[in-house]
């Protein structure tokens, strides 16, 4: 590797610089910049030759150490920090195939990967839409510093909300209806600085990949997007699984 690429920030951005390539030609026709069922940002897919299934598969690797961060005190996760697969999603509360994606699909993904040990899921905000969806991003992270966070999260895809839905006045009675006990605290973890800088760094985790929309997910590196059926995710996990269990 060059001297240029040395640092983990340029080696990122390295990565994010591959993977618009790669995404956009795997087999499953799936890519971070170009989805079905997801909001945002599409670029056209390149038309170079396509990649190696080798060659697809370091990139995975890549992606996959670039965004999991298997903190055992994180908030915005749920599941084992040692489960062999990790889900990193990221994602807008003002995005309706996130909200689909939450009431539909992560449900079962609980019950069937992460109640049994298999699968953690890690929450991203990557809030695409405005002051709108960067205030619900914060006020996730604040419902999270009472260890609410899911249940908040949960609270607001409960159906489709934008614009002033996710105001200030809102958001708290959101956060109320999901058991968030200190509402002056969550109102100042809200539009405190720690708020803002947790959703800067998954955004900036988000873009310096090469995710462009909503909802993009990475298992173990491996990209999905949009709103997918349920399949698409057992055989992402199953893969995933596989592959860990072939390395060991």
């Amino acid at each position: 590797m060059s001297a240029r690429l040395s640092s983990p920030s340029r080696r990122i951005a390295a990565i994010g610089a591959v993977v618009a390539l790669v995404v956009a030609l795997v087999a499953t026709g799936i890519a971070i910049g170009k989805n079905t069922g997801g909001s945002g940002k599409r670029e056209p897919a390149a038309a170079d030759a396509a990649p190696s299934a080798d060659e697809r598969q370091k990139v995975y690797a890549q992606l996959e150490k670039a965004s999991v961060r298997r903190g055992g005190d994180d908030p915005l996760a749920v599941g084992k920090a040692d489960a062999p697969v990790v889900l990193v999603e990221y994602a807008d509360y003002q995005c309706s195939y996130c909200g689909k994606f939450t009431r539909d699909s992560q449900p079962e993904l609980i019950k069937k990967y992460v109640d049994e040990g298999t699968l953690r899921i890690e929450f991203r905000n990557f809030p695409i839409f405005g002051k709108d969806s960067e205030r619900a991003a914060r006020a996730s992270w604040a419902a999270g510093q009472q260890g609410r966070f899911w249940q908040f999260h949960d609270e607001v895809y409960a159906k489709t909300r934008k614009g002033d839905a996710l105001a200030e006045d809102k958001l708290v009675d959101m956060a109320r209806a999901g058991g968030v006990e200190d509402l002056d605290k969550f109102r100042a973890d809200l539009n405190g600085s720690a708020s803002a800088a947790a959703v800067k760094k998954d955004q900036e985790e988000g873009y310096s990949i090469g995710v462009q929309s909503t909802p993009t997910f990475l298992v173990n590196g491996r990209p999905i997007a949009g709103a997918q059926p349920m399949s698409a995710f057992d055989e992402a996990i199953a893969r995933a699984e596989a592959a860990k269990k072939s390395d060991k």
